[in-house]
């Protein structure tokens, strides 16, 4: 297969011939050759492609030439839907590849036939925007082929109406179901199984794979090769499918489910529902022990406190009672039969989060306005996934713009238990010396300390003037973006965009239409986001990503790694920020014509001996600690651009 990839690369191959302005580059065709390998002999390989590599082509050439059944899964269904609609259609072109391909995404995003009836003509009546959103997706059901909740963009992505026409693993009555052979889940799967080249994302990749969806065929037993695109993202995303999760809404949803049955195919029985909803009452005075404020935090300790042990006796012995008098209606309804094996599931589950002499997981907890939801979570997924990896004689390709940490890939590797993987590391095409200037300004506080907000706003300022906004401002926590967001605004006559005022996409398109805006954001705006061109030049970080030292999951690993006798911030801590500095910075450039100037606040990158680690992992763009430096960069971008 060497040959044919090499052909297709070629300055006159199949690709430069039909796809516009390619241009093979050295590392992208290196990489393409080191997945023709290993997709030839089953094995692993793990790449880090540096930004500008190429590497969607890199996998999806050798992939589509194999001739052999694929699984591609990316990080979000964003990506997901921009690989399948916008490039394979282009590289399976290029090839000629008669390959049958599909999109899946999870349950969650396909119409649920089945609940769209049962709760059509039963909801809330005094909720006005429920009941207009349920009869557009009434209308929108009978129109539909493929039954995507993403075709629905007249609803919003948060609809209230959602959870009551979609399906759960939990309430999805399966071949029980009287509507079954019309279901589009069912659907979108056997078109799935029957493809060359199934595009999944890595949520339903480890979904399937931890079996918790059953009552389906699992997708993954047939496939020769799995490449992961975004790959930094599974050892967070494994760790969660691996544990278990018991949540207020599982619960919550249940009861109503019960209600509903009652309400129609069993009502003849008041005492079922007077006991759902006594579950449902005691389910919100659970929720009522914890803070109203979202917060995440650890179980072991909430559970320490004589309420919450309280709180929960209550709702479990609820739960025994509704079990014993549901036992009784067995067989005279599928819902409630459903619900009773939900019922015994829940209750299983519930005993688990009071074992508190588990060893190797945490044990946590995450709250919302209304709801709460405790996880059990492995403390390391290294054994369950390298034995998937052994089962089967399979290629696995593990790829990103950020999996080394100072040049090395062993975090990764033993995160997921790929000690044998072969590891390639691709540097990015740009020349990060010309195009870029990074600044750790001088004179900073410490993160922690009070004048920290001033000090930012006051180097925010200068940028934005100088740059005429065009700036991204990353943070690592919400309460110091909301600092900066109630007061930038005045100082500077650039429009200022703030994460959470609208969806992701949406500000995202604000900030590209106005071409002078500043956005503030956090997680979620530190990776999957690409603005070329002159729209972006300067990106603002406003310290060192560490996770916050109260984060559950990290106290855990730590009290693990000291178990040991190893250093938790070295082993935990460290690769875990340099691989989320990696992506922030990552923003900045992302075409061969961009420039621009990255600024750090936080003088750790140069005081502390860490800080090596962070710079000798970072693109090797010129160095300043001067913010005079930093201006002038800008302005004579801009004096330039007006030449």
């Amino acid at each position: 297969m060497r040959k044919q990839v090499a052909s297709a690369f070629a300055p006159g191959g199949a690709l430069a011939a039909h796809i516009a302005g390619f241009n093979a580059r050295d590392a992208q065709l290196q990489m393409a050759q080191a997945v023709a390998d290993v997709i030839e002999t089953p094995g692993c390989l793990v790449v880090e492609a540096g930004t500008g590599t190429g590497k969607t082509y890199a996998y999806l050439v050798p992939a589509l030439l194999s001739g052999k059944k694929v699984v591609l899964s990316t990080g979000t269904k964003n990506l997901q839907e921009q690989l399948y609609f916008r490039d394979l259609p282009k590289v399976v072109k290029a090839l000629a590849s008669p390959l049958q391909l599909a999109l899946l995404k999870g349950r969650s995003n396909y119409l649920c036939l089945f609940r769209l009836e049962q709760h059509y003509n039963h909801v809330p009546l005094q909720d006005d925007e429920l009941i207009n959103d349920l009869s557009l997706i009434k209308k929108w059901a009978a129109e539909t082929q493929s039954g995507d909740i993403g075709e629905l963009s007249y609803i919003s992505e948060d609809s209230k109406a959602l959870p009551y026409v979609t399906s759960t693993t939990d309430n999805c009555l399966g071949k029980d179901c009287p509507v079954y052979e019309d279901c589009h889940l069912l659907k979108a799967r056997k078109k799935a199984q029957a493809a060359d080249l199934v595009v999944v994302n890595h949520h339903l990749f480890f979904a399937d794979l931890a079996l918790k969806d059953t009552g389906f065929g699992e997708l993954l037993p047939q496939m020769d090769v799995v490449i992961f695109d975004e790959a930094h993202q599974l050892p967070d995303i494994a760790s969660d499918y691996f544990g278990e999760n018991l949540s207020s809404r599982l619960l919550l949803d249940l009861c109503r489910d019960i209600d509903l049955a009652c309400k129609t195919e069993l009502r003849d029985h008041p005492q079922l529902a007077r006991s759902a909803e006594k579950v449902a009452q005691l389910v919100k005075d659970w929720r009522l022990q914890f803070g109203s404020e979202p917060s995440r935090g650890n179980w072991r300790e909430q559970y320490s406190q004589p309420q919450m042990q309280t709180a929960l006796n209550r709702l479990a012995d609820a739960m025994d009672m509704l079990y014993l008098i549901m036992k009784n209606s067995l067989g005279r309804s599928e819902v409630i039969d459903s619900c009773f094996e939900r019922l015994a599931q829940a209750a299983h589950r519930l005993k688990k989060f009071t074992d508190m002499q588990q060893q190797g997981v945490s044990l946590w907890f995450e709250t919302s306005r209304l709801h709460v939801v405790l996880h059990l979570t492995p403390l390391s997924i290294a054994d369950k996934f390298s034995a998937i990896v052994a089962e089967h004689e399979r290629s696995w390709v593990f790829t990103s713009a950020t999996l080394s940490v100072n040049h090395g890939f062993s975090h990764y590797t033993s995160q997921m238990g790929l000690q044998q993987a072969a590891t390639l590391q691709l540097d990015s095409p740009f020349d990060y010396q010309q195009q870029a200037l990074l600044c750790v300004p001088r004179y900073m506080s410490e993160p922690h300390q009070k004048g920290m907000a001033s000090e930012l706003l006051a180097i925010a300022v200068r940028l934005i003037e100088a740059n005429n906004g065009r700036c991204f401002f990353l943070f690592t926590s919400h309460r110091m973006l909301q600092l900066v967001a109630q007061q930038l605004p005045e100082l500077v006559r650039q429009p200022v965009l703030v994460q959470g005022s609208t969806g992701k996409r949406l500000l995202l398109e604000q900030f590209v239409k106005l071409e002078n805006a500043v956005l503030l954001g956090t997680g979620s705006f530190w990776e999957g986001v690409d603005v070329r061109g002159d729209t972006l030049s300067c990106v603002i970080i406003d310290k060192l990503p560490f996770a916050s030292p109260d984060d559950p999951l990290l106290q855990a690993r730590t009290e693990d790694c000291q178990r040991r006798g190893e250093d938790p911030f070295a082993s935990v801590q460290l690769p875990q920020a340099v691989i989320t500095l990696k992506q922030g910075v990552g923003r900045l450039i992302r075409d061969v014509t961009d420039y621009g100037v990255m600024v750090i606040c936080d003088n750790r990158l140069v005081t502390k001996p860490y800080g090596e680690v962070f710079l000798t992992s970072l693109p090797p763009m010129r160095r300043t600690r001067d913010m005079d430096e930093a201006v002038q960069f800008l302005q004579q971008l801009k004096q330039d651009k007006t030449a």
